[in-house]
């Protein structure tokens, strides 16, 4: 009888332990199953944030006032909500080279500054010219259907101009770092053959041959001292002239036609990063365009990417300077 007692005492202690140890598991699964339900709730939120700041953007850049209306040179816009920040830039793809475009000293010069080795400068910008060009002739060190047979490739260039950007990682001898470092200087929508300085970001202005840094960090200086005073965009000459100190020998083959700003035309990249209070980020990256004739919508988007790999984070120590205008979220609510 005291054997069968003892039995039970221990089966019920096992029972209890494993009772206790379902318990545990049941609670951490659930903590667990809160945390994933809050941080998607936080980055629907982010999106959601990160969504209205494109919004802005559009509203923006249909403004009236020329002077209040937002820059398309790569200045930034901060939007300040009770919980959440956001901060927009925008870049008009005329002031980016354009893959289809831009003739190969303009390519070379580009490339000098890529991350790649020297001798594989050349390579990538006369393989590029093969992609492009409607022949099977071979630039000297360039590539065309037989290069890429003997590299094992199961495809060979196009022969035609570049659909987009991302197309370029098709190129015999473009790797991943190359790319990355490209995307958002290069494009295939502005059609000219010159970059519009007025449009220009510092990244693209530092790789056009003939210019001088000096003029150029003078010049972004002077931009956004204009864009924070309401005062129109200066071109790029006359500013950096007025510079002490600033070297204004600027190779004339890249006084472009400049755009004064009355007029927002092209395709425009936006990049929208929102972060929340908690510390939640969200970041969309959207290519539009002014929509013609009677839309439902004064723009049309391009193209969408969520989360998109750039150029870090809007709201990085160095971008800043880039910092234009502050905006309260009362100043949207009408």
């Amino acid at each position: 009888m005291i054997q069968a007692k003892g039995f039970a005492l221990v089966l019920v202690l096992w029972v209890l332990s494993l009772l206790t140890i379902m318990a545990g598991s049941f609670a951490l699964s659930m903590r667990r199953e809160a945390a994933i339900v809050t941080g998607l709730s936080h980055n629907a939120q982010a999106t959601a944030v990160a969504e209205s700041g494109l919004a802005v953007a559009e509203l923006m850049l249909l403004n009236p006032d020329q002077q209040q209306r937002w820059r398309t040179d790569g200045s930034i816009y901060q939007i300040d909500y009770t919980d959440a920040q956001v901060r927009i830039r925008l870049v008009a793809e005329t002031g980016k080279i354009d893959l289809n475009a831009a003739d190969q000293t303009l390519l070379e010069g580009l490339m000098t500054y890529a991350p790649v080795e020297t001798e594989e400068q050349t390579k990538l910008v006369n393989a590029i010219l093969d992609w492009r060009d409607e022949d099977d002739l071979v630039h000297i060190d360039g590539a065309e259907k037989d290069e890429y047979k003997k590299a094992g490739l199961s495809y060979q260039p196009r022969n035609k101009p570049f659909q987009s950007v991302e197309e370029l990682q098709l190129v015999l001898g473009m790797n991943e770092q190359v790319f990355n470092w490209l995307e958002n200087r290069v494009t295939v929508y502005s059609a000219q053959p010159k970059v519009d300085l007025t449009q220009a970001t510092k990244e693209v202005l530092q790789v056009l041959p003939g210019m001088d840094g000096g003029s150029i960090d003078s010049y972004i200086a002077a931009r956004r001292e204009s864009a924070i005073n309401g005062l129109p965009a200066p071109v790029f000459g006359v500013s950096v002239a007025s510079q002490p100190g600033a070297d204004t020998e600027i190779d004339s083959t890249l006084n472009t036609a400049v755009n004064d700003g009355t007029i927002q035309a092209g395709m425009i990249t936006v990049v929208s990063d929102a972060v929340l209070v908690d510390g939640s980020t969200a970041n969309i990256k959207a290519l539009i365009i002014k929509a013609e004739g009677a839309k439902s919508s004064p723009f049309q988007i391009q193209k969408w990417l969520h989360n998109a790999v750039g150029e870090g984070s809007l709201f990085a120590d160095e971008k800043d300077e880039l910092l234009v205008r502050q905006y309260g979220e009362p100043e949207f609510n009408n």
